[in-house]
């Protein structure tokens, strides 16, 4: 190792005055949890905003790996900073973090449960139990595949179908199942120690999707997602299942409604059910509908809690691509607007949610129903 790798243990033995965190990974990958007190300087903006660090302080670098953060430590130094790269980078310190969590195994799940029963019971349970009566997602007799990537999303709704099963109010069964599509091995264990931490029991399953996927050049990411929901129906139906549940939530509505106005020229938005095409008497649902980005945040800072971006072969960070395969650089884009927007209307984002409920066929042009299209022409005469 050379002088300018340090380990995270090396770093806090320091006295904390005398350094500084700095995150250089994108944008959409800190959205994720970054190591507390860093500095995000994006590598996009890094000259820009390097004359902002102090050559007073140790600047200790981190990105995913270890790996690029080599390289900007480098040049720091050739300009005057006492710089250092993280060895192992982020990945090297959730697995540090992990590892004191598990120490702790029993009182962090009861901190975690009790959570979601008292703090979080509004702006998430109740969110929850609102979707899936609203939208009627559970029914008696549902074996619901519980699809869990590894990331924030997922796991909270594997607690909360946790919690909801504990009312117990009708007979339902319920699979957790994570598919790993070709992780390292050390992803792969920071899912199976979130599992634990999380009193989570998963069920795992292999595919070769990552290696199926490397050589494609157009839409990789979409080709990509696309397996991967084709594997979870599969294995799903294999254990029983009639229903598997994913964990997107109620901005990656709004964000889908706009990205299909701007992008793609077409009003449509993310349905919180649908029937599969491809495996008959299957249906795909979204319990996390009206829960709000933010308060998933909030719940995995409060208890701090560190979990995993996809990690794909493509970026390894897994920055330019979703479970839904959509670009994470375009949700980044909608995301910015909504913000600006919101600045001047507080109620932009209920009014987007609800601009899809609220369709005026009289008013449209034209629309599509079953692939078949119409126009306001067809009626207009009568």
């Amino acid at each position: 190792m050379s002088n300018i790798d340090i380990t995270y243990n090396e770093v806090i033995d320091w006295n904390h005055s005398e350094y500084i965190w700095v995150d250089i990974r994108d944008e959409v990958s800190t959205t994720y949890g970054i190591i507390p007190g860093a500095v995000c300087i994006p590598p996009g903006v890094f000259d820009a905003r390097k004359s902002e660090l102090s050559k007073d302080k140790k600047i200790v670098l981190y990105c995913a790996r270890g790996i690029v953060s080599v390289e900007y430590a480098e040049k720091l130094r050739s300009e005057g900073y006492d710089a250092y790269s993280l060895t192992g980078g982020y990945y090297q310190y959730l697995s540090i973090k992990m590892e004191e969590d598990t120490a702790n195994e029993r009182e962090k799940v009861e901190q975690i449960e009790l959570s979601i029963r008292k703090k979080f019971h509004k702006d998430i349970f109740s969110k929850f139990a609102k979707a899936i009566n609203e939208y009627e997602l559970v029914k008696e007799h549902d074996h619901i595949a519980v699809c869990i990537s590894g990331g924030k999303d997922s796991m909270l709704m594997a607690k909360l179908f946790q919690e909801l099963k504990r009312h117990n109010k009708f007979d339902f069964e319920l699979s957790y199942l994570v598919m790993d599509p070709g992780y390292s091995a050390e992803n792969r264990k920071l899912i199976e120690q979130n599992a634990r931490l999380m009193d989570i029991p998963i069920t795992i399953f292999e595919s070769d999707i990552f290696d199926a996927v490397d050589n494609i050049e157009k839409s990789p990411c979409y080709i990509c997602a696309r397996m991967r929901r084709g594997h979870l129906y599969k294995k799903a139906k294999e254990l029983g299942c009639n229903k598997i549940a994913l964990g997107h939530h109620y901005d990656d509505v709004i964000e889908t409604i706009l990205m299909g106005m701007l992008y793609g020229a077409q009003v449509q938005t993310m349905m919180p059910k649908l029937h599969s095409t491809n495996f008959e008497g299957m249906e795909l649902i979204r319990p996390l509908y009206l829960i709000r980005e933010d308060d998933i945040k909030h719940w995995r800072d409060y208890n701090d809690l560190h979990f995993l971006q996809c990690a794909c072969h493509f970026t390894d960070t897994c920055s330019s691509c979703r479970d839904d395969g959509t670009s994470n650089s375009k949700r980044l884009e909608i995301k910015k607007l909504i913000a600006t927007l919101k600045k001047g209307n507080p109620y932009v984002e209920a009014n987007i949610f609800r601009s899809v409920e609220n369709v005026n066929l009289s008013t449209v042009i034209a629309y599509k129903e079953n692939g078949v299209r119409h126009s306001f022409l067809d009626k207009y005469d009568e």
